[in-house]
């Protein structure tokens, strides 16, 4: 017998039973972003490896040891995108619509970082990015708060979710603040985890990030970036925290945020949970102002986030906020007698079309009514519609109950999809 072949470790199958939660999420997410005026881009999962190295930087962890990049035929460097933000600027810069314009876009689709695979955190991950190009004011990196806080609150999860804001400032005092940073740790670089004394030759703002504990005790006295601010960052920051005070969103400010990619400055965020163990993450983001000269267009402010819809389906399900009607995959169920198929086939038909909200399966494989009953209810359908030659020749069906303790019916067709309707 032949070996059966397995999908690749940490790069999983969605299996229909868990699929309405995903549908659930995304269209919510969707509708919110809809609301606010925001349009839906779509672009390869595949790119040119320089695309990544030149905007995530070539000495993060995701450049240096996460991507999944090969060569193709014609030995041309190519990448499965680890991130959507640099493809979205790609694509922008490549059709035109950055030039004079201001854009709000949003992109969904599967990541792919080689990592260790643990529970909420896959090598093939799913996540929903929002970007906003064209706008240098805090506004707008309010206005993206504003869209994830309301979307917590209509996912039922806002009071599991803790927002945690930072300034990265200019490239210019962030260079400054690197400069005291590593004149302090290289001091004590004995004291530093064996990856943070990596990081302090090649990317020493990623050890305050570090979640090794002596590291986080020895940075407790470390300069932090706050007082290396310059005056245009600093006005950012508190114009950006004055909004979200009169909007009324809480936060709490983390001096340690720095996020994994070198194209962030100025306003950094995340939004952290413990629902799910220890704290997590579910959607980071940030303005990133100087990425689309740096990919060879022209200097255009840029913010945006993304969200792991792994761990916010986690979430959902932890603290039991999805919906009932998330999981019943069928309305009705339409059971028919021999002989009575096309008669089956036309009710269903119309019933589809009159009723286009209606999740209506159909009968296939014969079998008598019982076993078919049977099939209807392990469906999870609310009622059963039953056509046997009586309703067919009086142009009627049987409208049986399966959730509730109610006589069945058998109405006119028009009387069917009226009681349907309610």
């Amino acid at each position: 017998m032949l070996k059966k072949i397995q999908a690749i470790r940490g790069m999983n199958d969605l299996l229909p039973e868990a699929a309405p939660v995903w549908q659930y999420l995304e269209a919510t997410v969707a509708a919110v972003l809809q609301r606010y005026g925001y349009r839906e881009i779509r672009f390869p999962i595949l790119e040119q490896t320089e695309l990544f190295k030149r905007s995530i930087g070539e000495v993060t962890d995701i450049v240096e040891k996460e991507m999944y990049t090969f060569d193709d035929r014609n030995g041309k460097s190519l990448t499965l995108r680890p991130e959507g933000t640099a493809s979205c600027v790609r694509a922008c810069e490549e059709h035109g619509l950055l030039y004079n314009q201001v854009q709000r876009l949003w992109y969904g689709g599967p990541m792919f970082r080689y990592e260790k695979p643990q529970k909420g955190r896959l090598r093939q991950f799913h996540q929903i990015g929002v970007e906003a190009f064209g706008m240098a004011g805090p506004d707008i990196d309010a206005e993206l708060l504003f869209i994830t806080a309301r979307l917590w609150r209509e996912l039922g999860i806002e009071q599991a979710l803790t927002l945690e804001l930072n300034s990265l400032a200019t490239p210019a005092a962030r260079a400054v603040y690197r400069d005291a940073l590593v004149d302090y740790l290289r001091a004590r670089k004995s004291r530093l985890d064996a990856d943070s004394q990596r990081r302090l030759e090649t990317n020493p703002l990623r050890i305050l990030d570090s979640k090794d504990s002596d590291t986080q005790a020895l940075l407790d006295e470390a300069p932090r970036l706050a007082e290396f601010l310059d005056d245009e960052s600093r006005r950012h920051f508190e114009q950006l925290q004055a909004l979200l005070d009169a909007a009324g969103i809480a936060y709490r400010i983390n001096h340690r945020i720095v996020r994994g990619l070198d194209y962030y400055s100025k306003t950094v965020f995340e939004w952290v949970t413990d629902a799910l163990g220890a704290q997590g993450t579910v959607c980071a983001g940030g303005r990133y102002d100087g990425l689309v000269e740096q990919l060879g267009g022209r200097a255009t402010a840029g913010v945006g986030f993304a969200m792991g819809l792994e761990r916010l389906v986690l979430l959902l399900q932890a603290l039991q906020r999805v919906p009932p009607h998330v999981d019943q995959q069928v309305d009705a169920y339409l059971v028919a007698a021999d002989g009575v198929q096309g008669a089956a086939v036309e009710l269903g038909e119309r019933l589809r079309s009159e009723l286009p909200y209606l999740r209506l399966l159909s009968h296939c494989g014969g079998g008598g009514f019982k076993n078919q009953l049977k099939k209807a209810d392990k469906s999870g359908a609310a009622v059963a519609l039953i056509l046997g030659e009586d309703e067919v020749a009086g142009g009627r069906v049987t409208l049986k109950y399966l959730r509730e303790s109610k006589p069945q019916q058998t109405l006119t067709v028009a009387e069917a999809i009226d009681r349907l309707q309610d």
